[in-house]
């Protein structure tokens, strides 16, 4: 007859502690206002206002906007995942530095050139 091995006993859960509690909000405090802020007035939100204004159904532009705003959300984080596992902080700080500080001069080329 072979022997089983004695059940483990239920292991309690870990609460989150109140450093994790305020990072989480941190985090989350700091995403929504530079979102928040990045979207206001932008392309998105001028054809999300028209076409509510054409539909004459608000809800409906409401919920086709905020599905998409959440699906495009969706792939930025993934492909942000994908990229903090391939790549380290520093280069992509760089990156990122590297590519804001082109898009600036090319706009201010823009500008000048008017």
């Amino acid at each position: 007859m072979p022997v089983t091995p004695a059940p483990t006993p239920p292991q309690e859960k870990e609460s989150v502690s109140g450093q994790e509690r305020a990072s989480f909000w941190r985090v989350f405090v700091s995403t929504f206002g530079a979102i928040f802020l990045a979207e206001l007035g932008d392309k998105t939100q001028l054809a999300t206002l028209l076409m509510s204004a054409e539909s004459g159904n608000p809800l409906v532009v409401f919920l086709g906007a905020g599905t998409a705003l959440v699906m495009t959300s969706l792939i930025g984080v993934a492909l942000g995942q994908w990229l903090s596992r391939k790549v380290s902080p520093h280069t992509l700080d760089t990156a990122a530095g590297a590519v804001l500080l082109a898009i600036t001069v090319w706009l201010l080329w823009d500008v000048i050139n008017f």
